[in-house]
């Protein structure tokens, strides 16, 4: 009866619209709250999601170790190779390009992590060519001005030019840069950027690699004509180490800037033989033919 008078109003206050105003009905339930497990489509998301998250973490976890144990190869091979246990040094460079690939392929780095896809070489080379070029300048330049014309005076370029031929193809290109590229800017790097930024990444590397030269730095200093006086004491060889270390800290900062710009690991191996090979050529030029360089 209550909702037979109910409807009657309604058609006397909307007579038109009747049909959109339906009758109250009494005991009409209210809307239920969905209480249930939640609907499929957002529990496959959340099993994506937290699956991501796992799979980030194990990478994280093996870019971690891949870079605590380069650093531990590293150390390893620097003091085996100081008590002379690798052999000869194409030997010892060798084992160590194995290790290295050994640990890289552990910690699930790429290619493009090392600086190794092909898409990348011409940018590679590139970018290695105008370093190539710079660092040519910049020893020219040395050679010619009489303030720095002494530092090249070293007596390792006191060799033959076939002697020359051979450290600059062998010596230098296959057995330091080429292996201390690949350590330093393949998979030291490579792995330093999974867990930090480029900065970081660029800059722990970089000190590494500075801490790299000390051996060798002991092992030279004397060869110097510069530094030869320095070296007689136990103070001077420790500046000449922490200089070294600063240098070669600030060239591996330029090497992972050309290797993150170009995405390439040949920039960086380039601008290494070149700084290298070069500087070593210039040397030899110096030893052989001073009196050209002095104007006579």
């Amino acid at each position: 009866m209550g909702a037979a008078v109910a409807g009657l109003l309604l058609r006397r206050l909307c007579p038109r619209r009747a049909h959109l105003c339906p009758p109250p009905v009494h005991g009409a339930a209210e809307p239920s709250v969905r209480t249930g497990p939640p609907p499929a489509a957002f529990a496959t998301g959340l099993n994506v999601g937290a699956r991501a998250a796992t799979l980030g973490s194990r990478r994280g976890d093996g870019a971690r170790r891949c870079f605590v144990q380069t650093v531990a190869v590293l150390v390893l091979f620097t003091i085996a190779r100081t008590l002379g246990l690798l052999g000869p040094l194409p030997v010892a460079v060798g084992l160590l390009i194995a290790a290295l690939i050994l640990v890289a392929w552990a910690g699930g780095l790429t290619r493009t992590d090392l600086g190794l896809g092909w898409r990348d070489a011409p940018a590679g080379l590139g970018y290695g060519t105008a370093a190539a070029g710079i660092v040519l300048l910049v020893l020219l330049v040395a050679a010619l001005i009489p303030a720095t014309n002494g530092f090249l005076h070293d007596s390792r370029a006191a060799i033959s030019g076939g002697r020359l031929g051979y450290e600059l193809g062998v010596s230098i290109v296959l057995l330091t840069a080429i292996p201390e590229e690949f350590a330093f800017r393949g998979v030291l790097l490579g792995s330093a950027l999974k867990l930090w930024g480029p900065w970081r990444a660029s800059l722990v590397t970089s000190v590494l690699f500075g801490l790299w030269h000390i051996a060798p730095t002991l092992h030279t200093m004397s060869d110097n004509h510069e530094f030869k006086a320095a070296a007689a004491s136990v103070a001077g060889q420790t500046l000449l180490v922490f200089g070294a270390i600063s240098v070669t800290s600030a060239a591996g900062l330029i090497f992972c800037w050309l290797r993150l710009k170009s995405r390439s690991l040949i920039a960086p191996v380039m601008a290494h033989a070149a700084t290298n090979g070069l500087a070593l050529t210039v040397a030899w030029f110096t030893v052989h033919h001073a009196s050209l360089l002095a104007g006579r």
